[in-house]
């Protein structure tokens, strides 16, 4: 496989990042454990439909998303959960479930859940259940321009 949209996009702007090898995960919680970092500083990619339109929603691993909450914040109605065979053709570079929050590099729109905001980084999948990336939060909002959101996910432990 050739080297996944993500890094070349990175590579190109001269922009360095932490990449950590962890062992296969599937629930962006136990990815989290695997790779010592706190839950709520792990971001999990959550695709949903947006007024018909597919979108990425970027929150923390100790968080679930609140679909009417989102649908209020954006003004989309109805904000509903995709399904991975919606989406799963939107990323050939990348493992079922474990797309980088860079909608921009897919052509979607990313929201992101204001409470990621509190970390200095944010570390998220990087197309694989085994690696993670780690940058800083700026550079994330700076390389993705996502919408913001307050109040759209609730904790789930």
């Amino acid at each position: 496989m050739s080297e996944p949209r993500l890094q070349q996009y990175l590579h190109a702007r001269g922009i360095g990042f932490e990449t950590i090898h962890h062992l296969r995960t599937i629930t962006a919680q136990d990815t989290a454990h695997s790779v010592h970092v706190d839950d709520a500083e792990l971001a999990k990619t959550v695709m949903v439909k947006l007024g018909g339109r597919m979108a990425m929603v970027v929150l923390g691993a100790d968080r679930r998303l609140d679909l009417a909450a989102l649908s209020r914040a954006t003004g989309q109605a109805p904000a509903l959960l995709a399904e991975e065979r919606e989406f799963a053709g939107l990323f050939p570079d990348c493992e079922l479930g474990a797309m980088p929050p860079f909608g921009n590099l897919y052509g979607l729109d990313v929201n992101v859940d204001e409470a990621l905001s509190r970390d200095h980084e944010i570390a998220f999948n990087a197309g694989s259940h085994t690696e993670v990336m780690r940058i800083p939060f700026a550079l994330f909002e700076q390389l993705v321009h996502p919408r913001r959101l307050r109040r759209i996910a609730q904790i789930t432990h």
